[in-house]
């Protein structure tokens, strides 16, 4: 079972950047998939971004053009670029494993913040 931590969350104005990451405690190297998911206040979690091994991506149609999903496997990490923030990209953002549809599947990490002021 690989273990994840999330970082790179915090309070930023509307039109800002911040970079997130997630260090897994073993190789991702064998992982296909992998995503960024979020959770909003009184919301769902839901996919905002998806990376296969071979550099597939997905995106959710609302961070489009603003989000760039990355990953390492020297590094056993993967990385979510967020420029250009808005107050409603607000929640907490999880990593994790995911299917070839998406889904999320295995444990949850604590996540991390990320808050929008506008």
């Amino acid at each position: 079972q690989v273990q994840l931590v999330e970082s790179g969350g915090g309070l930023v104005q509307a039109g800002g950047s911040l970079r997130l990451s997630c260090a897994a405690s073993r190789s991702i190297f064998s992982i296909n998939t992998m995503g960024w998911y979020r959770q909003a206040p009184g919301k769902q979690r839901e996919l905002v971004a998806g990376v296969t091994r071979i550099g597939n991506t997905n995106y959710a149609d609302s961070v489009k053009g603003r989000f760039t999903i990355s990953r390492d496997n020297a590094k056993n990490t993967v990385y979510l670029q967020m420029n250009s923030l808005r107050p409603e990209d607000t929640g907490v953002y999880y990593c994790n494993r995911a299917t070839t549809s998406w889904a999320p599947f295995g444990s949850w990490g604590q996540g991390t913040q990320v808050t929008v002021s506008s």
